[in-house]
C-alpha cells in the first residue's frame, strides 16, 4: 500500500501504523509561532477499539491500511464464533465472539450487516442502526398506572433485554436502536 503524507490526512481514512489499521477520527493542523506546522491526530485502531493520540509534523507520512467494507449477512452460529456471509463474493467468514458478542444480541439469521475487511481478513461486523424484533416475555401493565414514561422489562426473540413502555405486550413488534439498545417504537404488523 502507498504511504499518505500529513498534509492529505483527513477524517474517516485508514492508515497503519505498528502493522494494525487505524481510522483517523480527527486531524487538526497546528501552526506554532516558531518551527515545524504539527498534526494532533485522534485514531481508533480498527481490531481493538481503543484510542490512539498523536502529534505528526508535517514531513510525516502514514502507511494506508487496505481496509474495505461490504454488506453481508449473519448465516449462523458455529460453536463459539459467528458466520457471516458476503453478500458480492458469497464467501463466508467467522469471527469469534469475544469480537461482535454484544451486537449479536439484536440479530436473527438472516439480518443484513455490515462487514469490514483488513487485508482481506473479517475483522469486525456492524449491526443495522435500528431493528424490528418481537416481544417473547413481558409483564402485564399494571392496572391503573397511566403515568407518562412508565416502562417494564421486556425479552425480545434474540433473548436481549430492553425496558419498553407499559402498553407493549407480549407478541407486539418493537423498533430498537441497536448502538443504545433503546426501545423506539411499536411497529404495526
Amino acid at each position: 500500500m502507498g504511504s499518505i503524507p500529513a498534509g492529505d490526512w483527513k477524517k474517516g481514512i485508514k492508515v497503519q501504523i505498528d502493522g494494525e489499521p487505524y481510522e483517523m477520527l480527527d486531524v487538526h493542523f497546528v501552526k506554532p509561532g516558531k518551527g515545524q506546522a504539527l498534526y494532533r491526530t485522534k485514531l481508533r485502531n480498527l481490531l481493538k477499539g481503543s484510542l490512539y493520540e498523536k502529534t505528526y509534523r508535517s514531513g510525516d507520512a502514514l502507511e494506508s491500511a487496505d481496509v474495505h467494507r461490504a454488506d453481508g449477512v449473519y448465516s449462523y452460529r458455529d460453536g463459539d464464533a459467528y458466520v457471516f456471509m458476503d453478500n458480492s463474493t458469497f464467501e463466508q467468514h467467522s469471527l469469534p465472539s469475544s469480537v461482535v458478542e454484544d451486537d449479536m444480541r439484536w440479530l436473527m439469521e438472516g439480518a443484513s450487516v455490515a462487514l469490514l475487511f483488513w487485508n482481506g481478513q473479517l475483522i469486525t461486523m456492524s449491526p443495522p442502526q435500528h431493528v424490528t424484533l418481537q416481544i417473547t416475555y413481558t409483564e402485564p401493565a399494571a392496572r391503573g398506572n397511566t403515568a407518562t414514561n412508565v416502562t417494564k422489562p421486556a425479552t425480545v426473540e434474540t433473548g436481549a433485554e430492553i425496558q419498553v413502555p407499559s402498553f407493549i405486550k407480549e407478541g407486539d413488534r418493537v423498533k430498537i436502536e441497536t448502538e443504545s439498545g433503546q426501545y423506539m417504537e411499536r411497529v404495526q404488523s
